[in-house]
């Protein structure tokens, strides 16, 4: 078992990316651009410029910022009156808690939101380090936030598993140097993520499972 543990939050501690998918579309039409689920996917787990960028390539004549911006208050909104906890969410933080890991968060999310998440979660205590989008100027899929994370921890990124569910996130995990495991939400494993996972499970539940048989 590795020494610490660092977690994407979205799609992977919560049930929020669905909220985002959904949010994308509703922005559209708010903007009076045409609906683009395609738009949703590409910019999973990007923040900051990195998801302007993605959002320019879509609507060129929209404020990209603008657009990103809305989205995440559609987000924090639904957030704020149902934010369920994925499967095995808390269950698999309670293991790595008792057996002396460490644990930090590297979502594209702003600490600030994070924060918030984690408390009315009631996960906030599982936690030693909170990075968030805010903190680096490059996104996924740079290593930057997992750097940045394992660093807050105090251990080496080579000891360090990350559980994401995107490919951007899956992505700089591994040119972090750590250890990626991919937990698919909304977004289904590809041969380009197996080559670059240790593992893929279809749940917290099933990761947790093969980390107490020593396969992970």
């Amino acid at each position: 078992m590795q020494q610490g543990a660092i977690f994407d939050m979205d799609g992977l501690l919560f049930d929020t990316e669905k909220m985002y998918q959904h949010g994308w579309l509703v922005v559209a039409d708010e903007f009076g651009v045409p609906r683009s689920p395609e738009l949703g996917k590409a910019c999973c787990g990007t923040s900051g410029e990195t998801m302007a960028a993605v959002v320019h390539s879509f609507y060129p004549t929209v404020d990209a910022y603008a657009y990103s911006r809305r989205v995440d208050e559609y987000v924090r909104d639904e957030a704020a009156k149902n934010l369920p906890i994925m499967p095995g969410a808390r269950e698999l933080l309670h293991y790595f808690r008792a057996h002396g890991v460490r644990i930090a968060t590297a979502s594209s999310s702003t600490v600030a939101q994070i924060e918030k998440n984690l408390a009315q979660s009631g996960l906030r205590e599982y936690f030693d380090a909170i990075v968030g989008g805010d903190m680096v100027e490059r996104g996924k899929p740079a290593p930057d936030i997992f750097l940045r994370a394992a660093a807050a921890i105090q251990i080496a990124p080579a000891d360090c598993y990350v559980f994401e569910d995107g490919y951007n996130g899956l992505r700089g995990a591994s040119a972090a140097g750590c250890v990626a495991v991919m937990i698919p939400d909304t977004l289904p494993p590809t041969e380009e993520m197996r080559g670059i996972c240790t593992g893929i499970y279809p749940s917290l539940h099933a990761a947790l499972d093969a980390i107490k048989q020593g396969k992970l």
